[in-house]
């Protein structure tokens, strides 16, 4: 019972719900991120380009095979093709710099908090040597 205990208090601490959140988040916010770079990002690159279509680029290793029909039953299957899609790479790449800036730009903002944070703590009271110096001006008396 004492393990079972010990998961129930591993789940049900903060940190566990920050990180699953961050996990749904962090999901949604991927799709949102590889729908601007295939549907906003890539058309107007690939029209740079030449009119090329970034999904289509790839490097054909073995065609692809249709299926053999005979009286309306199939006699050999289709045989797929085997690509190198590099095109669908590059995207991704796309993808990977897109979110590595957007966390690299919370992180900073973040930060800035943090040490706004920090000097407000640091002013709050009095130093250790005005407290030191209070202390022997008392005992002097």
């Amino acid at each position: 019972m004492g393990f079972l205990n010990d998961f129930k208090a591993f789940l049900m601490k903060g940190e566990i719900v920050n990180l699953a959140t961050a996990v749904i988040v962090g999901g949604a916010f991927g799709k949102i991120v590889t729908s601007f770079t295939n549907d906003v990002l890539m058309p107007p690159i690939g029209l740079l380009l030449g009119k090329v279509d970034f999904k289509n680029l790839k490097i054909i290793l073995q065609d692809g095979i249709p299926a053999v029909m005979e009286n309306g039953a199939e006699k050999a299957p289709a045989i797929a093709e085997i690509a190198i899609n590099y095109g669908a790479f590059i995207q991704t790449v796309f993808d990977f710099v897109i979110i590595g800036f957007c966390i690299f730009m919370v992180l900073k903002a973040y930060e800035k908090t943090k040490k706004k944070e920090e000097v407000v703590v640091a002013a709050a009271g009095p130093t250790q040597e005005e407290l030191l110096t209070e202390i022997r001006d008392l005992l002097k008396k």
